[in-house]
């Protein structure tokens, strides 16, 4: 009964409920709700407390940033259905959805901004670890179990992970969403003499192959600038063929708030749990497959299989 009166009295507001409808859509930050909802950022905060009490958000700290997500997500679809059917099915939160759609965009203007100027030092940003070379050797390794088959590397950047394993792939492409990327990764490619990798722009949330066309796929340093990293987990795994595997190498969970504020991280790292979540939620078997300590920042290597 206590449950009952804890999600009904967390439900009593009109903002904690627009609350629970935002996050449904993406994980929001406590400062981005306050801007979405006009309210101060203590407001927000306090209706946040009374919504994860009650198990209908969780809350996630990364440096000096709380995100606030779906908590119970079972719970979460039932009341999203009954709120939809009070509604007569219209949108209760139109004005806020257009607001969300703006922060949404900026947040991707302010990466495809920082992408378009730092693409040419992208390959030393991305040694920020110090582990490189080990992490590369672990992926190498991985993708060679049992063969790399036909490799989609996400998020390829300049091109690296296909200079890597182009070579021992029936097939390889990469894709990113930056132009500029694309272009220094043709540019690299060829001038290594690899002319079996293809390139091409698309967008790492909505990528344009079929089901289960490819044998491995890879994010090599890139799920720390998604928004939504589970649903980019989850696209990537719709990919997979039987047995094929995916490959994801990126930052454990750590402090450093300059990550995000120099070079745009929407997300401080990764708990081991957080990675294997998103992957079992996309019906693969998940495992840690590696771990490489550096002097400030720790890179992992998750791998799920179908």
């Amino acid at each position: 009964m206590n449950r009952i009166q804890n999600v009904f009295a967390a439900l009593a507001d009109p903002t904690r409920t627009r609350i629970l409808l935002l996050v449904r859509d993406l994980q929001l930050s406590v400062g981005e709700l306050a801007d979405i909802l006009d309210q101060s950022q203590p407001r927000v905060s306090r209706h946040v407390r009374i919504l994860a009490e009650a198990g209908l958000v969780r809350r996630q700290k990364e440096g000096a940033w709380v995100f606030v997500g779906v908590g119970d997500a079972a719970l979460s679809d039932r009341i999203n259905d009954l709120i939809s059917c009070l509604s007569d099915c219209a949108d209760p939160i139109a004005p806020e959805r257009s607001r969300l759609a703006q922060v949404r965009a900026e947040r991707q203007r302010r990466i495809d901004g920082w992408f378009e100027a730092n693409a040419g030092e992208w390959d030393l940003l991305r040694r920020l670890g110090g582990q490189d070379e080990a992490v590369e050797d672990a992926l190498v390794e991985a993708a060679a179990e049992p063969g790399v088959g036909r490799l989609l590397d996400i998020g390829t950047g300049t091109g690296r992970v296909l200079e890597l394993l182009a070579g021992q792939a029936d097939s390889a492409v990469g894709i990113d969403r930056s132009p500029e990327m694309l272009r220094l990764a043709r540019g690299k490619l060829a001038g290594s003499g690899n002319q079996s990798a293809e390139v091409r722009q698309a967008d790492m949330g909505a990528l344009p192959f079929a089901d289960g066309s490819f044998d491995t796929v890879t994010l090599h340093h890139v799920l720390h600038f998604a928004d939504e990293p589970a649903a980019v987990v989850s696209e990537a795994a719709r990919l997979l063929s039987p047995g094929g595997k995916l490959l994801v190498a990126d930052y454990a969970a750590h402090e450093l708030e300059e990550l995000r504020t120099r070079f745009h991280h929407s997300r401080l790292g990764f708990e081991d749990e957080a990675v294997l979540g998103f992957m079992k939620a996309a019906g693969l078997s998940a495992k840690l497959k590696s771990s490489h300590p550096g002097p400030e920042l720790c890179v992992q290597l998750w791998e799920g299989r179908r």
